[in-house]
């Protein structure tokens, strides 16, 4: 597979039937110490180096990385300040138009998420794309074990791929309760109200370099996802290694915030 940027390249050398990875990402909140962009610097970074990965191993079928979407649907924290959402039903409808427009020239799509709240509209959507006979997939980033939101994992990762975005110093800890403990209060009343600093885990003791381990997880998981082809009810790619062990990922995916 040639793996390169839709965004960069001239039309002509855009593989018809290329295999297209589209990250999705969020503008929201992580935290005192991290970007608002964080979703969709990592769900970018596992996109560009599986679909490297997907080319060294079968050189012979074209993979591009669109550009990230970079609005999710965030709302369980619109009460702070520099979060932007367009909610579930804009981002389902946008996720349906684009893989339409995509299809008449691409081959497979498959989404790579990096938030969490953005499953209800990628499911929706891919579900409904199947249906019309769309060959396309979602696959979250996650690993097994991970915080949900803000904390070692998402610091680690941030530590490695862009240092100079976080403010270690302004780093503390969040409520780091279960998530699946807090699920009811914060649909209820948002992420503020069970974390008033947004951070849902404990960035302490993030590393570059656990970052480093981190990433390679979640692409050695995104291309296991990819090349198996398993898709679930909900359209999202299944990781067979994973399914083995019985692991359910944790942390920037279907069943965290991100």
């Amino acid at each position: 597979m040639t793996a390169t940027s839709l965004a960069r390249s001239t039309w002509p050398v855009v593989s018809r039937g290329a295999v297209v990875l589209v990250p999705t990402g969020s503008v929201e909140q992580h935290g005192p110490h991290l970007p608002l962009e964080t979703d969709g610097i990592v769900a970018t970074a596992v996109a560009e180096r599986a679909a490297e990965r997907l080319r060294l191993a079968d050189p012979g079928t074209a993979v591009l990385v669109a550009p990230t979407v970079p609005y999710g649907a965030s709302g369980e924290h619109q009460s702070f300040p520099g979060t932007v959402s367009i909610g579930h039903d804009a981002l389902r409808r946008m996720l349906v138009e684009l893989v339409r427009s995509l299809h008449e020239w691409a081959g497979r799509v498959v989404f790579v998420n990096g938030h969490g709240g953005n499953v209800p509209s990628l499911t929706g959507a891919v579900t409904q794309l199947i249906a019309e006979g769309h060959d396309l997939a979602w696959a979250p980033c996650g690993v097994p074990h991970g915080d949900a939101h803000a904390g070692r994992t998402e610091t680690s990762l941030l530590l490695h791929l862009v240092p100079s975005s976080v403010e270690l110093d302004r780093a503390e800890p969040g409520n780091d309760t279960p998530l699946a403990e807090l699920m009811g209060q914060l649909t209820a009343g948002g992420v503020a109200s069970v974390s008033p600093n947004g951070i849902l885990g404990d960035p302490s003791g993030a590393s570059a370099e656990e970052g480093e381990a981190i990433l390679e997880a979640m692409v050695a998981s995104a291309v296991r996802r990819i090349e198996a082809g398993r898709v679930d009810g909900r359209g999202c790619l299944r990781d067979p290694e994973q399914a083995a062990q019985g692991q359910t990922p944790q942390g920037l995916q279907d069943g965290a915030i991100g």
